[in-house]
């Protein structure tokens, strides 16, 4: 069963998404805080968070700030919910790390429909990391060869904590968290509302940052090092079967 983490203030509309949501086959956690749904993270990680934006405490778009900070958060799926319906609104959700961007008074089917898109997308992208995780290219490719051709055998890599945080400034690690899922210039400008020469740019200084060449290695080096996408939860509990 999937988990959602509903944050949200309105007492109303958490009592009747979480009955929504739970008939249709969903594990709903609520909060009413950015603070408290940090937490609740930390504690118990979902497969997707819904969160309102205009809430006390943290509001929405701090507590997504947050979240896309830690190394657990960056690739939950997120939605924001909210009555904020101005573009620059969701331009500015769209650049903090929301995938996804509803405004209130809204369909409970097109919210059904999104959270299903984003953890099918999830799902996908955790297959095709284990797919490049298989093999990893030694030699310089372009895009489309990196995405489709690898080279290294993982069953004999070790994922090791990751040694240290990253040195690159936030929208450079942004970028580095989706050129490791396989994604191209076009896609990363598309989902981060970069330029693709923007995205190249900040490609090319964390290459230079990290001594590497090119994105291959960039891959080889983030596993190697232990930074890598969270396990969904069915991969987990596989990974605890499997001792």
């Amino acid at each position: 069963m999937k988990k959602i983490l509903l944050v949200d203030d309105d007492k109303t509309l958490q009592t009747v998404l979480t009955r929504y949501l739970e008939k249709r086959g969903y594990s709903v956690r609520v909060v009413t805080s950015g603070v408290q749904g940090l937490k609740l993270f930390a504690q118990d990680p979902p497969d997707l968070v819904v969160s309102d934006i205009m809430m006390p405490g943290m509001d929405g778009l701090e507590f997504c700030r947050r979240l896309r900070a830690t190394r657990p958060g960056q690739l939950v799926p997120f939605i924001f919910l909210t009555a904020k319906k101005d573009l620059e609104d969701r331009i500015q959700g769209h650049y903090i790390g929301a995938d996804d961007y509803i405004t209130k008074p809204f369909e409970p089917l097109e919210l059904l429909a999104k959270i299903e898109a984003q953890l099918e997308r999830s799902r996908r992208i955790h297959s095709e990391m284990v797919r490049l995780m298989q093999k990893v290219p030694e030699d310089t490719e372009s895009e489309t060869e990196y995405g489709e051709n690898v080279a290294e055998s993982v069953a004999q890599v070790k994922h090791p904590e990751p040694e240290e945080d990253l040195p690159l400034t936030p929208a450079e690690a942004r970028v580095f968290w989706e050129v490791i899922q396989g994604l191209t210039n076009k896609q990363i400008s598309q989902r981060l509302f970069i330029s693709p020469r923007t995205v190249q740019t900040h490609l090319s200084n964390i290459l230079t940052k990290l001594n590497l060449e090119n994105r291959s290695q960039l891959v080889r080096f983030a596993f190697e090092h232990g930074y890598r996408p969270p396990q969904t939860q069915d991969e987990q509990r596989a990974a605890e079967a499997r001792g």
